[in-house]
């Protein structure tokens, strides 16, 4: 068995495979030739935690993917000194079911929601894009600001956080960073984040809207990556009713997207109201932007087949570059 640590998995998953990664992903899913069921959820009453059990098969093009990846989110960890998310994927052999590799689940999961943002940016994001403002100073908002970087020539970022000092450390953070833009901010509110933004990214764990629609221009897109529970809320319910709605997937997001199921219970809009899959645009099944004016808007709750792909760029890459370290298993 193979065993990749954090800093492992970052060197042999780069964002902009990542991406690609994600494409495959969500097309294997539209089309219906990966097997992922809704992920079982296991609260853990006494820490106030959940854990998540995601498995997925994936049969693709570049071989099959057999993978499970078991997230928690434990909200007293950051006390202890702790990341607050703590996951591992466990790769099996599609053919024999033998297990093949232990990866850091963590790393994976910020880079492959990047990543995901990464891919709907790409496809939806105006092409002129150049001003990006990111909610959330976390591990998932550093991998939102790269994935934009990747998908798009931006120039200019707003980084947005109730802790200042939280943005600021990512700011300077992120600058540092090879290949990584220099123009960064830490914004003030949201207005100042996003009334010049081209593209938004949230990832956050709000339980309301971290913006006020009046401030979104025309134009905008917006990718959601937080909001993975039916009480938690990051955009305003009046953008997303003029926005075209994309989704990872359309059963797992009326499951567990509050971004969409709060304003559907309220009468805002329906389930018509979301266009598609951003798998059905990869395979040509529904179109995307429609003009330069329109607000486009991707939720994703997060898929298991996301982690099989990026496990699987992520073990080709290993083997090639002799990275991770081998046990008997």
């Amino acid at each position: 068995m193979l065993i990749l640590t954090a800093d492992e998995v970052r060197k042999v998953l780069p964002m902009n495979e990542a991406i690609e990664a994600m494409k495959k992903a969500y097309a294997s899913l539209s089309d219906g030739t990966a097997v992922v069921p809704l992920r079982t959820r296991l609260p853990i009453p006494n820490s106030e935690a959940l854990s998540l059990f995601m498995p997925a098969f994936v049969n693709s093009q570049d071989g099959n993917a057999l993978a499970i990846k078991v997230v928690s989110l434990f909200p007293t960890n950051p006390s202890r000194g702790l990341a607050y998310i703590q996951a591992a994927v466990l790769v099996f052999d599609a053919e024999t079911g033998q297990a093949i590799a232990l990866l850091e689940g963590s790393s994976l999961t910020a880079i492959r929601t990047g990543a995901a943002s990464g891919a709907a940016i790409d496809l939806l994001a105006r092409l002129d894009s150049k001003i990006v403002a990111v909610f959330g100073a976390g591990a998932q908002g550093r991998t939102q600001l790269e994935a934009a970087c990747t998908a798009r020539k931006i120039e200019t970022a707003f980084i947005c956080d109730a802790d200042k000092e939280k943005a600021k450390s990512f700011a300077e953070e992120m600058k540092s960073k090879n290949g990584m833009i220099k123009d960064i901010h830490v914004a003030s509110d949201a207005k100042e984040a996003i009334e010049n933004a081209d593209i938004i990214c949230t990832a956050t764990t709000s339980t309301q809207p971290v913006f006020e629609d009046k401030n979104v221009r025309a134009g905008t897109h917006i990718s959601a990556v937080g909001s993975y529970t039916p009480e938690m809320q990051e955009v305003p319910a009046e953008t997303l009713q003029r926005a075209r709605i994309f989704v990872d997937s359309r059963s797992a997001s009326l499951e567990e997207a509050g971004d969409l199921i709060q304003p559907m219970r309220a009468g805002r809009f329906d389930q018509s109201h979301i266009y598609g899959e951003l798998g059905e645009l990869i395979l040509g099944k529904i179109s995307g932007r429609q003009s330069q004016e329109e607000i486009t808007y991707f939720k994703s709750v997060g898929i298991a087949v996301q982690d099989a792909m990026a496990a699987q760029v992520a073990l080709n890459n290993a083997r090639k570059t002799n990275i991770g370290t081998e046990v008997n298993f």
